[in-house]
């Protein structure tokens, strides 16, 4: 640990931390772009310039490391004209379209411009046009607006893993893309519109659907990635039109999947069933709510006086609240059925009595990126759940062994240290040779099959 001074207060922190790291614990705001927690550091923007005693010239926050006895300000009139001057060039090509801009409203350029940007710009060039890039249908890319801070790249290496956008050109003629004209395929490629500090990345889905200010935010659970992924949903006119993540560091961190963020679409398609509907003479017919209740109340009491409860079941959605499950296994024991289940998906129940009551993984979530080693089985973690996959990835980086024994050879986001591709049929067969194999290398004695 050193102490050092920001602004006149004394802290303790790590040694080797960021100034900007520092200054976030202890509350104190130092403007920026390109910084971002979970990224590597760029310090390309320079909007994070602060005054360090004995320093001749501004140093960016974000690449500068702490040092025993280090007094900085970030409020000092070296610091404030530095940040001003990089405000005055950030701005001398940014096109002055916010009314109509996506982002406008909680844009980071918007925001810091309030601050540090003048009324009067010495810059009289004509600003330059980028034309605007087809990222495919959920990511809308208006890179006129980009600043070149390159997150988006930078998300894409280091949390996705798959290097989809990069940089072309120098200087002015520099241009943010995917070289060849590709859509973004990364099952997390919508991290990237969060990232993203301007305008020129926003959700094609929701594009010019309401203004920042006019939506309202409730929180919720994601409900496809069977990892709890904590997220905030945006509504307009009791419409949901857009799903952003909620951080939680023990879950999904800053990041959601794209099948979490933009399957809301599915409440508003024309193919949803939004009224209730019974089959009279052959044909379903649109019907009221009593009307509908009133024919189930017929069906399930004339089946209980004919046949008994027991010949009742109900079969649940999973994805149904616990409290509904909890009313629904309350109604039918009372009439005396046992008969609930959820599992849906499931074709054989052969092994169902040894099956945990409440089945995991044995370990958090945040846990799985400690792992030495990981056995994937029968799965692709980067398409079937993206938030696991991107724990796995992590460790994969942190020096962990990751093996696979799947019926397909996937392509996944990390690298293998051993794989068996075998068929579905004979993936039992390699399991129990790597148990043995395991139980050879430990000295373990495995018991007898019955």
């Amino acid at each position: 640990m050193v102490n050092i001074e920001i602004d006149g207060k004394q802290l303790e922190v790590t040694e080797g931390a960021m100034v900007i790291e520092a200054a976030d614990d202890a509350d104190i705001y130092i403007p920026r772009f390109c910084y971002h927690k979970k990224l590597s550091i760029a310090a390309n923007c320079r909007m994070c310039l602060i005054d360090v005693e004995k320093v001749g010239k501004a140093l960016p926050a974000c690449a500068t490391p702490v040092t025993d006895g280090m007094k900085i300000s970030t409020r000092s009139e070296k610091a404030i004209e530095a940040q001003k001057s990089v405000m005055e060039f950030l701005l001398i090509n940014h096109p002055l379209d916010c009314p109509i801009c996506d982002q406008g409203g909680e844009c980071e350029l918007q925001d810091i411009a309030m601050g540090y940007g003048g009324d009067v710009s010495i810059y009289s060039e004509q600003k330059r046009v980028v034309e605007n890039k087809d990222f495919g249908p959920l990511i809308s890319g208006d890179m006129t607006r980009c600043i070149h801070c390159t997150r988006c790249v930078r998300f894409g290496e280091e949390v996705a893993g798959i290097k989809e956008l990069g940089a072309t050109g120098r200087g002015e003629h520099m241009e943010i893309g995917t070289y060849v004209q590709l859509s973004l395929n990364s099952e997390m490629s919508g991290n990237v519109i969060d990232l993203c500090p301007v305008g020129a990345l926003t959700a094609k889905p929701s594009r010019f659907t309401a203004r920042a200010w006019e939506m309202v935010q409730h929180e919720s659970i994601a409900p496809h990635d069977c990892m709890g992924s904590n997220i905030l949903l945006h509504t307009f006119r009791n419409q949901v039109v857009r799903v952003v993540p909620k951080e939680n560091e023990e879950i999904n961190e800053t990041w959601l999947a794209d099948r979490d963020r933009f399957s809301y679409e599915g409440l508003n398609s024309d193919e949803r069933l939004t009224v209730p509907m019974v089959k009279t003479d052959g044909q379903w017919q649109e019907v009221d709510w009593d009307t509908a209740l009133q024919k189930a109340v017929g069906g399930i009491s004339k089946l209980l006086s004919e046949q008994g409860g027991e010949q009742l079941g109900a079969i649940a959605s999973p994805n149904m609240t616990i409290e509904e499950l909890f009313l629904l296994q309350k109604m039918m024991r009372s009439v005396g059925s046992g008969n609930i289940d959820h599992r849906i998906g499931q074709i054989d129940f052969t092994d169902q009595d040894d099956e945990p009551v409440f089945p995991w993984l044995g370990q958090s979530i945040v846990d799985l990126e400690n792992n030495d080693a990981v056995l994937l089985v029968g799965c692709n973690a980067r398409h079937d759940q993206p938030i696991a996959g991107h724990r796995i990835r992590k460790a994969e980086l942190a020096g962990a062994r990751i093996m696979a024994v799947n019926p397909v050879d996937y392509d996944f986001n990390f690298s293998l240290a051993a794989k068996k591709i075998a068929s579905p049929a004979k993936l039992l067969q390699e399991l129990g040779g790597i148990l043995k194999a395991l139980a050879a290398t430990s000295n373990v004695t495995l018991p007898l099959s019955t």
